[in-house]
């Protein structure tokens, strides 16, 4: 009993190998041209996003400056 059980387990892990494998299809190299493309988009945007955050704290703090001098 025991060694129907190992030899299923066997069985079963070779066939979950095999699979993972791609039983041996190759795939062609994608081009890496398009994936730097886009991260450099994706750069550009993040860059975009950090200039509209700095310019909306310069606006906060005019007007924490702006309420400040009201105060006194």
């Amino acid at each position: 009993m025991k060694n129907a059980l190992k030899i299923g387990f066997l069985a079963l892990a070779l066939g979950v190998f095999a699979a993972s494998c791609g039983s041996g299809s190759s795939t062609p190299a994608e081009d890496t041209t398009a994936a730097a493309a886009t991260i450099d988009s994706a750069a550009a945007t993040v860059d975009s996003a950090a200039t509209t955050v700095d310019s909306a704290a310069a606006v906060v703090d005019s007007a924490k400056a702006a309420v400040d001098s009201t105060k006194k």
